[in-house]
C-alpha cells in the first residue's frame, strides 16, 4: 500500500478546519499550556511512627537523674533566712480562738463566752456589751450597720502607759465596719485601729507582737461563737 501524498493531506486537513475551525485553536492552546505548565515533582512525606514517639516520651519523663549531687557551699538555706524563727513568741499570743473564749500561749484559758483585751504584755477578761447594756451582739451594731460600743469599753487604754501604737479589733465570726465614733476616740488616744474577723486578728496579734513587741501592739478579740451574755 503506497503512503498518501503531501497534497492528499493538505486536502484533508482543509476539509476538517472548514467543518471545525475551533478544534485546531484548541489543540494549539492545549499544548502551549502543556508546554509552560512546569513539571512538579512528587513529594515524599516522611512518616513518623506515633507509637515510637510516645513511648520515647513516656521514657523521658521516668528519668529524675539530675546528675551528681552539687557541693558547693553557695546553696541558698530557705530556714536561715527567717529572721524570726530565733524569737520566742510572746506569753500572751493566741493558741487556740474557741467559740467561748481563748487559749493563751502561757497557759492561760479565758472562757465563759468573755472576750479578751491584750495589751502591755497582759490579758485581761473583756465584755465590751455590758458597757453598753447590750445582751446580744447584735445590739452592738447601730442602724447604720456599724460596730459602736461606749467609751467605757475602753478604759483599759486610758490606763496603761506607754500606750500601744495599734489596737488591733477582732469582732467574732465575721467583721463589721466600727461606728466613726468608737474610731475618733480610739484614735484620739494615739492609738490605730485595725478591724478584722476573730481568728484572722489572732494570727495578726501573733506576727506583729512577735515582730514589734507586745509593747507596740495590743489586741481586743470577741469570741467566735459570741450571741450573747
Amino acid at each position: 500500500m503506497r503512503a498518501p501524498s503531501i497534497q492528499l493531506l493538505l486536502v484533508l486537513r482543509a476539509a476538517d478546519y472548514a467543518q471545525n475551525p475551533c478544534t485546531l485553536q484548541r489543540r494549539a492552546l492545549s499544548f502551549s499550556r502543556n508546554a509552560t505548565r512546569p513539571i512538579r515533582k512528587p513529594i515524599h512525606k516522611a512518616r513518623f511512627s506515633s507509637s515510637a514517639t510516645l513511648s520515647d516520651t513516656a521514657t523521658a519523663a521516668k528519668s529524675t537523674d539530675r546528675g551528681p549531687q552539687s557541693k558547693e557551699d553557695t546553696q541558698t538555706d530557705f530556714g536561715s533566712m527567717n529572721v524570726l524563727g530565733n524569737t520566742p513568741p510572746p506569753t500572751t499570743s493566741i493558741d487556740a480562738c474557741l467559740t467561748d473564749g481563748f487559749h493563751l500561749d502561757n497557759g492561760l484559758k479565758v472562757g465563759g463566752g468573755s472576750g479578751c483585751f491584750l495589751v502591755a504584755g497582759e490579758a485581761f477578761s473583756w465584755r465590751p456589751w455590758e458597757a453598753s447594756g447590750c445582751s446580744k451582739k447584735g445590739q452592738m451594731i447601730n442602724g447604720r450597720g456599724q460596730w459602736e460600743v461606749e467609751k467605757e469599753a475602753w478604759g483599759i487604754l486610758d490606763l496603761v502607759w506607754p500606750k500601744p501604737d495599734m489596737l488591733i479589733l477582732g469582732l467574732g465570726a465575721s467583721t463589721y465596719p466600727i461606728s466613726s465614733e468608737t474610731r475618733k476616740y480610739i484614735n484620739s488616744l494615739g492609738i490605730k485601729v485595725d478591724i478584722q474577723d476573730t481568728r484572722n486578728a489572732a494570727a495578726q496579734f501573733n506576727l506583729l507582737a512577735t515582730e514589734r513587741g507586745v509593747g507596740s501592739i495590743a489586741a481586743a478579740l470577741i469570741p467566735i461563737g459570741f450571741k450573747g451574755c
